[in-house]
């Protein structure tokens, strides 16, 4: 399956988030940059769910890579990498995904379609999209989503 072809353009949407996800039952992986990580995908799995999108799977991996988040939209496949920062010091958020990485997230889009084929019932499309929170010292959380991004 190629996924290049199947990839229209980039679309964005920007969301305030005004009320956090809470404290209790976080889980540090290993070191504050995790932590934050770690805030931004639970962010963004409820942001995305409550968009209306069915969340699939969170953190799978292989040894090509990991995706943060697989979702459905409609019968569309969406593969969704969250890029979390405090501050916009090294750019926003989004910024931090290459064409590089876009690439490889095609690559790894294919790999789960073909190990999850049996959960998926029809897939009429894939995309890539990228959602950038920025948690700041202050204030609540911004979540910028970028739909369908194309390397």
């Amino acid at each position: 399956m190629q996924l290049a072809a199947v990839l229209p353009q980039s679309a964005t949407e920007v969301v305030k988030v005004t009320n956090s996800v809470p404290a209790a039952g976080i889980v540090v992986k290993a070191g504050a940059a995790n932590a934050v990580g770690a805030y931004g995908e639970r962010l963004a799995a409820r942001y995305l769910t409550e968009s209306g999108m069915h969340i699939l799977d969170r953190n799978w991996r292989c040894d090509q890579g990991e995706i943060d988040i697989v979702a459905m939209d409609d019968a569309c496949l969406v593969i969704i990498e969250v890029k979390t920062r405090r501050s916009l010091t090294f750019g926003s958020p989004v910024e931090a995904v290459t064409a590089v990485k876009a690439a490889r997230l095609r690559r790894l889009a294919a790999l789960w379609l073909t190990d999850h084929r049996s959960q998926v019932d029809a897939v009429a499309d894939v995309r890539i999209d990228v959602v950038g929170v920025l948690r700041p010292t202050n204030g609540p959380a911004r979540i910028e989503h970028l739909v369908s991004v194309a390397a």
